[in-house]
């Protein structure tokens, strides 16, 4: 049955985006100032193109409540009732799961770009275009998902193909985040205060004694307002300090990294009189081998980082591709169910997608309310916290209208 809802819509089928001065707003202004959609649908009224007509009247001709589209949703097999109703409830919940799937890739990609997350939406596309224009022009994608199939094999193609996005996500996330852990690591340790840092890429194999059988070369952190004592002190620390042996080697904001040498025999006892005196003695032994090994690893796992972050990040722009445009699919799955479960036989009705104009949010459902209620007269708008018996609200506000909720805002920060 023709349902006004198949052909790509035309210039007067959506109303453009604009700012309150009158100005087209960029994809980016859009993603940040248009993210919540209301995906509603109604019955035809004789034709399909009078329920739209009818709905833009209320919304936008008179009143400026929100931004229309029609949403396209193409000749789906009905199937039988049990299915739907089966179906229905299945629906919901990979509609949860997808979703949950779209906000994990979205997110961990925010997280792989760093210190260049304010480059995310640019990278979050839905065939190629943002996520608002992909949901406003949606088109239903015969290839991937061939209307000809049944609607419970159409929804277990999705449940499939997520589901392996999920799982690869898994696998990629805890390789990556192992790579970038030990990286992380081993760079802290070469950052921080000289209490507690690393001191390979500091000092140099000239400034220790090595091999011998008697005298030691020992660091100690000391702090600025400290250089003078020490420079007066350390020789009388302790007995068998090596005089005028002390050099710095480093200092950072706070503190002084000085060397000095003494007899083996004397290093406990030093030990005790520098802490006695605020000096830090750090446990620290030339090697150069170990220190090599360290510089090379720290340059593996560099190395190797850049090599997986350009095709990681390839791998989840496609990705979140794939499961953004599956979830739009199941929501236009769960509109034509409900569509055919409420409003009956032969399939007639309008899909709309509606983006609520802020401020105007309450107003716009009390038109719709009052646009629809005489398709059920026993709908007010009831709150999906209130428990009613053989109603499956789905944590989904119950309005006269189908009605499900597309939120482009995928990302828990704020840019």
């Amino acid at each position: 049955m023709p349902r006004g809802n198949e052909e790509p819509p035309s210039a007067e089928d959506h109303t453009s985006f604009v700012s309150e001065g009158g100005e087209p707003l960029s994809a980016t202004c859009l993603l940040a100032a248009m993210t919540e959609f209301w995906l509603i649908s109604a019955p035809g009224e004789k034709t399909c193109q009078q329920s739209w007509d009818k709905m833009m009247m209320a919304t936008t001709h008179t009143t400026n409540l929100s931004t229309n589209n029609k949403f396209n949703i193409p000749d789906l097999k009905v199937g039988t009732l049990d299915v739907l109703v089966g179906l229905s409830d299945e629906l919901t919940k990979l509609d949860t799961f997808v979703e949950s799937v779209v906000k994990k890739v979205a997110q961990y990609m925010a997280d792989v770009l760093e210190d260049s997350r304010d480059k995310i939406q640019e990278n979050l596309l839905a065939n190629g275009v943002d996520l608002v224009t992909y949901v406003t022009r949606f088109q239903w994608d015969m290839a991937k998902y061939p209307i000809k199939q049944s609607l419970k094999n159409i929804s277990e193609i999705i449940s499939k193909q997520v589901s392996q996005i999920d799982n690869d996500l898994k696998a990629r996330a805890s390789a990556y985040n192992n790579l970038k852990g030990n990286l992380q690591n081993l760079e802290r340790k070469n950052a921080g205060s000289l209490l507690t840092r690393s001191l390979a890429d500091i000092v140099k194999k000239e400034d220790f004694i090595l091999d011998s059988e008697y005298l030691l070369t020992m660091l100690v952190v000391v702090p600025k307002i400290n250089y003078v004592e020490w420079q007066k002190t350390y020789e009388t620390l302790s007995e068998m300090v090596v005089p005028r042996s002390t050099n710095l080697l480093f200092e950072d904001h706070d503190s002084g990294l000085f060397s000095v040498t003494l007899f083996r025999k004397a290093i406990d006892d030093f030990k005790h009189k520098a802490r006695e005196n605020k000096f830090t003695v750090r446990d620290f032994q030339y090697n150069d081998e170990e220190m090599k090994a360290d510089k090379e690893e720290l340059t593996r796992l560099s190395t190797d980082k850049k090599k997986q972050f350009g095709p990681l990040v390839r791998w989840l722009k496609v990705n979140f591709s794939e499961a953004f445009i599956a979830w739009i699919h199941i929501k236009a799955l769960r509109v034509f169910v409900e569509s055919v479960l409420r409003y009956g036989l032969p399939v007639n009705f309008q899909a709309m997608l509606l983006q609520p104009h802020k401020k105007n949010v309450k107003k716009l459902r009390e038109v719709l309310y009052d646009l629809y209620k005489h398709l059920d007269g026993s709908a007010n708008i009831i709150d999906a916290a209130m428990d009613i018996p053989g109603l499956n609200l789905s944590q989904q506000e119950y309005y006269p209208y189908v009605y499900y909720k597309i939120d482009c805002n995928l990302l828990d920060f704020k840019f």
